[in-house]
């Protein structure tokens, strides 16, 4: 298969547009997650003590819902790379999806982890080979197993700039962080639109579709 390519700095900038763009969706859309994320955690700390069985139960149901709107932020940045304007009903959208995702999510971080125990690189290796999956489940609604062969085939010879790119995202993320996180605001936005950019750039350069 031909070498995928793409532009990090016009992902960067896609992304930074989106966001200046959609400033006052995205600070909504992360104060509704954040709040979800704060009270979840609240109510599971408080009733540990008292009621382990329950906390066991809320953390189950909280650890769902974690992962639902985990697919509700790629699907809302998939709408904003195909020129449509994010939707909050878009992140509670993706429960149909919950199974695929949770047996991806798995067979990811088993394939990473065991790149990890044969001496680290190659689960570096996999790990960026197989990181689209997701994508391919929301986007396309594909198995999990499906997933992972297409995020494989479109990350082919595109391995190192796609090492380089998610160490810029996550740099961008930290210098976000240091600004009393309130940067975070405008970098989380920005990097999550830009990776979902890559997602699409190397997609449609593919005959997967």
């Amino acid at each position: 298969m031909a070498t995928q390519k793409f532009s990090k700095s016009e992902a960067i900038r896609f992304g930074w547009n989106t966001m200046k763009n959609n400033f006052g969706f995205f600070i909504g859309l992360l104060i509704v997650v954040g709040i979800f994320y704060f009270v979840s955690d609240f109510i599971i700390v408080s009733i540990k003590a008292k009621a382990p069985i329950l906390s066991s139960i809320m953390s189950i149901v909280f650890g769902v819902l974690y992962m639902v709107i985990q697919m509700g932020l790629i699907r809302i940045s998939l709408r904003f790379c195909d020129n449509e304007k994010g939707k909050f009903a878009d992140l509670f959208s993706c429960f149909p999806l919950f199974f695929k995702y949770l047996f991806g999510l798995i067979l990811y971080e088993l394939i990473v982890l065991g790149g990890i125990i044969l001496l680290i690189i190659p689960g570096i290796i996999w790990g960026i080979k197989f990181q689209f999956f997701s994508c391919f489940i929301v986007d396309k609604g594909v198995g999990p197993i499906e997933a992972l062969k297409k995020s494989s085939a479109i990350t082919e010879g595109a391995k190192w700039d796609l090492f380089l790119f998610n160490l810029l995202l996550g740099l961008i993320n930290l210098l976000g962080a240091i600004c009393l996180l309130i940067g975070l605001f405008a970098t989380i936005p920005t990097t999550m639109v830009a990776w979902i950019f890559v997602y699409r750039k190397l997609l449609v350069q593919t005959e997967i579709i």
